[in-house]
């Protein structure tokens, strides 16, 4: 049986799987692809409708006990504005 984790933004419960695990690095909020990362994780569907709730509830910063935090990037990466590169990393698409 798979893990169940909970949406911060719409509060629904879906597997590990369908959700992206995201982690405060120097601020910011940034996607931790491999759930590896260390330090105090917050759940998130790949979604802009998810993350426009997260941003209105101010779960970031209430999941991940961090007051301002930037969220620019992981917007950036939920509206298709990033690209995979040869070395499978990401990274954001010059405009």
């Amino acid at each position: 049986m798979e893990p169940v984790r909970t949406c911060v933004g719409c509060r629904l419960r879906a597997s590990r799987s369908e959700l992206l695990r995201v982690v405060a690095q120097d601020s910011e909020v940034v996607i931790d692809d491999r759930a590896t990362m260390p330090g105090r994780g917050a759940w998130l569907h790949p979604s802009p409708e998810c993350f426009t709730l997260a941003i209105q509830r101010k779960a970031f910063g209430r999941s991940l006990r961090i007051a301002n935090l930037s969220t620019a990037d992981l917007q950036n990466r939920l509206n298709g504005k990033w690209t995979t590169d040869e070395r499978l990393e990401m990274r954001p698409v010059n405009d």
